[in-house]
C-alpha cells in the first residue's frame, strides 16, 4: 500500500514538474494555425462551398452568419484567441480572407474516411480528411511560389511566411461524422472492426504534415455523440437502459469512447514514429461530458434542450429554416438566452458551451501530456 502511494505521488510530481518546466520556457509564439476537421471547427468552408449558413447562426458574437454552426465562436476561435492569432479564414472561402496567420481546411460534415455518398443525401462533406490534406499541400506549395514572386511587402502581407510552416500549430478535430455514418450503415461489430483503419488514416494525415515540416500537433478526440439532442428528436419512447444517467444514448457514447481509446493508442505510437513532433491528445469527450452531466451546477439549462429550431412532436424545422405546422408558417428561431444553452441546434454546441469547454482544455486539464496549448510546442 505504501509503495502504491509513493508511486502515485511520484507520478503526480513528475506531471506537475513537466508542466512547470515547460511553462518556465515561455509560450510557444505560434505564427499560424492550420486546422483540419468537421463542423465543430469549420469557420466558413462548407458555407462558402454550398448553401450559406443562415441567421440566426452567428447572431451572438458576430451579429450575423459567420459560416459557423453555432450562435458565435467555436473552440478553434478560442484557440486562436489563446495563442494571440486572428480567427482563421476558411481555405474554401474566396472573399474577405487573410491567410497570413494560417488557414482552416475543416468543413461541416467532413469525415476521416472518404464516404460514397453526396452532401445532399445525409450532409456528408466531399472534403474528407485526405482531401483536406491535399488542399493543405497545394496551399503550402502555392504560398511558397507566390511569396517568392511577390514584388512588394503589401503583396506578401496576406500570405504566410514560408519558413513559418514548421513553427505553426496544427489542430485536428474530426471523427464524429465517421461514427454518425457508422450508426446509420453498419453494425456495432463492423464499426469496431473499422476503427483501426479510421485512426490510421488520421495518423497518415499527421505524418503527411510532419514530412512537410510540421512539428506541433493538437489532436481532439471525438465528442460524446450520444448526448446530441437530435438523437431523441425521432424517438419518443426509449427502452430501459437505452439512456445513461445524463440522458445520453449509452451505446453511441460507448462507441465514441472506443474510438477515443484507439485514437489515443495511435497518438502514443505516432510520438515514436515522429521523434521531432510534439503531439498533444485532447480529451474533448471528458470535458464535454463533464459539462453535460453537471449542466445546472455550471450555470446551464437542460443539456438535451436545444436553443435554435422548432422540434415539437413530429414537426421538425431546423434552425434558420421555415416550415409549416397545421397550415401555419413556422420559423426555426433562437431561444431568448443562448448563453444558458449547451446545444445550439441539436447537433452543434452553443458559444457559451464552446467557451466553457475551451477554458477547461486549453489549460492542459484534459490533455495528454498535461500541457497548456500555449506551451504545446515543447516535447514531453
Amino acid at each position: 500500500m505504501l509503495l502504491k502511494i509513493l508511486l502515485v505521488c511520484s507520478l503526480v510530481s513528475s506531471v506537475v514538474l513537466s508542466v512547470e518546466v515547460k511553462e518556465s520556457l515561455g509560450p510557444c509564439n505560434f505564427p499560424a494555425i492550420y486546422n483540419f476537421g468537421d463542423s465543430n471547427s469549420d469557420t466558413g468552408g462548407i458555407s462558402a462551398s454550398f448553401v450559406p449558413i443562415p441567421a440566426p447562426y452567428g447572431q451572438g458574437f458576430f451579429h450575423k452568419p459567420s459560416g459557423r454552426d453555432s450562435d458565435g465562436r467555436l473552440i478553434i476561435d478560442f484557440i486562436a484567441e489563446k495563442v494571440n492569432l486572428p480567427y482563421l479564414s476558411a481555405y474554401l472561402n474566396s472573399l474577405g480572407t487573410d491567410y497570413r496567420h494560417g488557414a482552416n481546411f475543416a468543413t461541416g460534415g467532413s469525415t476521416i474516411r472518404k464516404q460514397n455518398e453526396t452532401i445532399f443525401q445525409y450532409g456528408i462533406s466531399p472534403f474528407s480528411l485526405d482531401i483536406q490534406i491535399i488542399q493543405f499541400d497545394q496551399f503550402k506549395a502555392r504560398t511558397e511560389q507566390l511569396y517568392k514572386e511577390a514584388k512588394t511587402a503589401l503583396e506578401r502581407s496576406k500570405l504566410p511566411v514560408p519558413e513559418e510552416f514548421s513553427k505553426a500549430l496544427y489542430t485536428f478535430d474530426i471523427g464524429q461524422n465517421d461514427l454518425s455514418v457508422g450508426f446509420r450503415k453498419m453494425s456495432f461489430d463492423e464499426m469496431h472492426a473499422a476503427m483501426p483503419d479510421i485512426v490510421n488514416q488520421l495518423a497518415s494525415a499527421v505524418k503527411n504534415i510532419y514530412e512537410r515540416g510540421g512539428r506541433t500537433f493538437w489532436i481532439h478526440n471525438t465528442s460524446p455523440v450520444g448526448c446530441m439532442p437530435v438523437n431523441l428528436f425521432y424517438k419518443h419512447n426509449t427502452p430501459p437502459g437505452y439512456l445513461d444517467k445524463a440522458g445520453c444514448v449509452k451505446d453511441q457514447n460507448e462507441m465514441a469512447l472506443f474510438f477515443n481509446n484507439q485514437l489515443k493508442d495511435r497518438v502514443i505510437k505516432l510520438r515514436t514514429e515522429l521523434p521531432e513532433a510534439a503531439i498533444t491528445y485532447v480529451d474533448v469527450y471528458a470535458a464535454k461530458y463533464g459539462l453535460i452531466s453537471n449542466a445546472k451546477n455550471e450555470g446551464f439549462e437542460d443539456p438535451l434542450k436545444i436553443c435554435c429550431g422548432y422540434h415539437v412532436n413530429d414537426t421538425h424545422i431546423w434552425c434558420g429554416n421555415i416550415g409549416t405546422e397545421n397550415g401555419k408558417e413556422v420559423f426555426g428561431g433562437a431561444c431568448e438566452k443562448p448563453s444558458a444553452s449547451i446545444s445550439w441546434d441539436g447537433v452543434h454546441y452553443a458559444e457559451a458551451a464552446n467557451h466553457w469547454v475551451s477554458n477547461h482544455i486549453l489549460n492542459g486539464s484534459f490533455t495528454d501530456p498535461p500541457t497548456p496549448i500555449t506551451h504545446s510546442c515543447y516535447k514531453h
